[in-house]
């Protein structure tokens, strides 16, 4: 497999999803409010996974209360949804592939990382303390903790901070399409990430991002 090769001088800071970008995470993240629902005895229209893919946890138990008239507060539903990823991040969530090695070549190049992701902070935490790669960042921001999401600037902000670097500067490696374009918007550098649960975004993320990976492995920083 050819490497695409990343010069060090335009990759001086780097942000990274997680879901689908370092963690093999989305197939479940996908299945979750329709298992949520099975729970309730509900069954789930059949791209409910592709609706709740843009949305925080917050954000979709508002759509499917809405959607599915159910009884139950949103703090309810959202624990509910949650609850069904928890024990996946504590025990079964593994890195994508090249996803270690790319973190230890930037940590070895001096190039800062941080993280954006739009999932539970603590689940992101119990993850990365399994796999070992929270040394790997010097700031995780969830827009779930934040009562936020990628589409709004002011996460993107605090990551350039702790970076210290410019977004010009700083590659944004995603997976999801609005985020590619959300960062792309402000100015940031991307890099689209295949995950197989967004097959059908593929062409359009080849089309925006400046760089695109198969996976992990193919990326070179020089």
């Amino acid at each position: 497999m050819a490497k695409i090769i990343l010069p060090r001088n335009e990759c001086q800071g780097a942000i990274f999803d997680v879901d689908g970008t370092l963690l093999d995470s989305m197939p479940t993240w996908h299945d979750a409010g329709a298992r949520f629902l099975a729970t309730l005895g509900i069954e789930a229209e059949p791209n409910l996974g592709d609706i709740l893919f843009t949305e925080t946890t917050e954000s979709g138990a508002d759509y499917m209360i809405q959607r599915y008239h159910l009884s139950l507060t949103k703090k309810e539903v959202a624990e509910g949804i949650i609850a069904q990823m928890e024990a996946f991040y504590r025990d079964e969530a593994q890195p994508k592939a090249g996803a270690v090695e790319l973190l230890e070549s930037m940590k070895n190049k001096g190039i800062p990382a941080a993280v954006v992701t739009s999932t539970d902070g603590y689940c992101i935490d119990a993850a990365f303390d399994r796999l070992g790669l929270k040394p790997y960042f010097c700031g995780i921001y969830s827009a779930q903790d934040l009562h936020t999401t990628k589409k709004e600037r002011g996460i993107w902000d605090m990551a350039t901070r702790t970076l210290g670097v410019p977004a010009e500067k700083t590659y944004v490696f995603e997976d999801g399409q609005y985020a590619i374009e959300a960062a792309a918007g402000l100015g940031y550098r991307t890099a689209g990430v295949y995950d197989r649960i967004s097959e059908e975004d593929q062409p359009k993320i080849r089309e925006t991002a400046d760089l695109y990976l198969r996976d992990l492995t193919e990326l070179e920083i020089e």
